[in-house]
């Protein structure tokens, strides 16, 4: 009976006021975020300013990046920047949707429970959690990749991934050069290396969200495409993934951020050559690696063309964002009778 008053008594005038006053602290500090955001555009756009009025829109087409003669443009890097991007965000959303749905769906556990009992070791007690902590490990394994710093995956993919991807790049060059996507071979730093660096940096984000949406689809809709007859694939395809679609493009969405804002990786693997080519094998430069490699040694005009990609940059990346959000609001608009 104590307890039940104690939980029944009406808050008290001392509750009442921490409670107002954390909730206008978080109000503050979501205020403040907004105005932090505000207050970055605004400090680049003042910096960026002199190069806007001196070259306009013509710095977004043009070409060429020769600070001795002050000619900038831009339109390699932002082509490099999209491709790249793109290209290593399509292959990190199958592989990294792929590893959701083996985690999430308990493939492995269920093939190390048969592992075990075609050894006939299930019956042993201390065994029985293996299934359980092997997947945990696998998980885990997955999401430290987030925490490795972007130049040692530089140092990787020049030493391990571009000396393991040149011979079958020089085969497809030799045997089907005449297809653009190979038009060109591979010496060095290209698109296909970065682009395979990036996939695996965005890789933790896509899996552990996906993850997360999965396992969040709720156990009456799994029972119920069980109970129609629906194989476990069909079950998996046909309901689970498009319950879950709107955690899943939210996870493609934040991987898709990172990859256009990653810099010292793409800086050591793309090449840094102000070029445009379809080529998967042809030198690039991004928009990150651009400001990365040339703000050290930049005098003040080259310091606001400099300052003018940074702000074109923000703007791909806030109308990434933006559609992002639409794409969301309309997928989970379409799967609110699922649910």
């Amino acid at each position: 009976m104590p307890a039940e008053a104690e939980i029944s008594r009406p808050p008290s005038g001392f509750e009442l006021a921490a409670d107002r006053i954390f909730r206008r602290c978080t109000l503050t500090v979501a205020w403040l975020t907004v105005l932090l955001v505000f207050w970055v555009i605004v400090s680049i756009g003042r910096q960026a300013m002199p190069s806007i009025r001196s070259y306009g829109l013509s710095f977004l087409a043009g070409t060429a990046w020769d600070p001795n003669r002050a000619q900038f443009g831009i339109l390699p890097a932002i082509v490099g920047t999209l491709y790249s991007s793109i290209l290593g965000l399509a292959i990190g959303t199958a592989f990294g949707l792929a590893i959701a749905i083996f985690l999430s769906e308990g493939f492995l556990s269920s093939g190390i429970d048969k592992l075990l009992g075609y050894m006939r070791l299930s019956e042993y007690s201390w065994l029985r959690s293996l299934p359980g902590r092997v997947e945990n490990l696998l998980r885990i394994t997955v999401e430290l990749l987030a925490a490795i710093p972007s130049v040692v995956y530089g140092l990787w993919g020049i030493f391990v991934v571009i000396p393991f991807i040149r011979p079958p790049a020089a085969w497809l060059n030799s045997h089907l050069g005449w297809i653009p996507f190979f038009g060109t071979n591979l010496s060095g730093p290209g698109l296909l290396p970065a682009s395979i660096v990036l996939a695996i940096m965005v890789l933790p984000t896509i899996s552990a969200i996906s993850r997360d949406a999965l396992v969040a689809v709720p156990p009456k809709l799994r029972e119920a495409a069980f109970g129609i007859g629906a194989t476990r694939w069909e079950a998996i395809l046909g309901i689970f993934v498009p319950t879950a679609a709107t955690g899943i493009f939210g996870a493609i969405i934040l991987g898709f951020g990172r990859a256009l804002g990653e810099t010292m990786a793409l800086a050591m693997l793309a090449g840094n050559a102000n070029v445009i080519s379809w080529s998967l094998f042809s030198p690039a430069n991004t928009l990150a690696a651009l400001l990365a490699n040339h703000f050290p040694e930049a005098d003040k005009i080259e310091v606001g063309a400099l300052m003018y990609a940074s702000l074109v940059l923000l703007l791909i990346t806030l109308m990434v964002n933006i559609v992002g959000t639409v794409i969301l609001q309309r997928a989970d608009a379409g799967l609110k009778g699922l649910r």
